[in-house]
């Protein structure tokens, strides 16, 4: 029950912090603004919660950590049911504040979404930096690693993710982050909800994987 309750509240911040800076605050912090709140949520996050459940906050995040065989299968599917509430609570939260007329920060690409992007892109994107960032997290929460970092080097690699990718996707790399908005606002962003499921488990698979074959350590 800790740990169910702890990422709850860890998705909840999430979405409520990065989506309410690119909703409430985007046009006054821009999209360097919106990749740090992002950013410094999970480093919060990470210091408030770690200790109880590891501060996934994301369903990939979790199915990485389990191909690397640091999880078992009971707690992957408790850690994503509380994930995706946590995440459609947030959404719910910034949707009482601001309303859903204006979007809440949902994931998408194609004409009318920022940069355009393709579907080609944005996929692209989406496998590759969730690859990147769960080899991160592996990486950084090994035994090996120097303790008492791993927030902020988790933090770090999802700022710069959202940083260079915020004008692709709005940046996924995690379903129930694009779950909860989607959800709320329908329409575009929920016919678009598949590929910020496929692409970020596709991420997951090849980053756990790559730790559980140890070619990483």
């Amino acid at each position: 029950m800790q740990k169910f309750v702890a990422e709850f509240i860890g998705t909840l911040t999430l979405v409520l912090f990065g989506c309410g800076a690119a909703v409430l605050g985007g046009e006054n912090v821009g999209q360097l603004g919106i990749a740090l709140a992002f950013g410094f949520a999970i480093v919060a996050m990470a210091y408030g919660i770690g200790s109880i459940s590891g501060c996934h906050v994301n369903p990939a995040v979790s199915l990485a950590v389990f191909i690397a065989g640091r999880m078992n299968a009971r707690d992957v599917v408790l850690y994503w049911i509380a994930q995706f509430l946590g995440a459609l609570v947030g959404a719910g939260i910034l949707a009482a504040i601001a309303g859903t007329a204006g979007g809440l920060g949902q994931n998408g690409w194609g004409p009318g979404y920022n940069g355009e992007f393709s579907m080609q892109s944005a996929l692209i994107f989406e496998v590759v930096m969730t690859a990147l960032f769960v080899i991160v997290i592996l990486g950084s929460t090994s035994p090996a690693a120097p303790a008492g970092f791993a927030g902020l080097a988790i933090g770090i690699t999802l700022a710069v993710i959202h940083i260079v990718g915020i004008q692709v996707t709005g940046v996924s790399v995690n379903p129930a982050r694009s779950f909860g908005p989607a959800v709320l606002v329908g329409g575009q962003a929920l016919s678009q909800l598949w590929l910020f499921f496929v692409a970020p488990a596709i991420g997951a698979i090849i980053g756990g994987a790559l730790y559980r074959l140890n070619v990483l350590r």
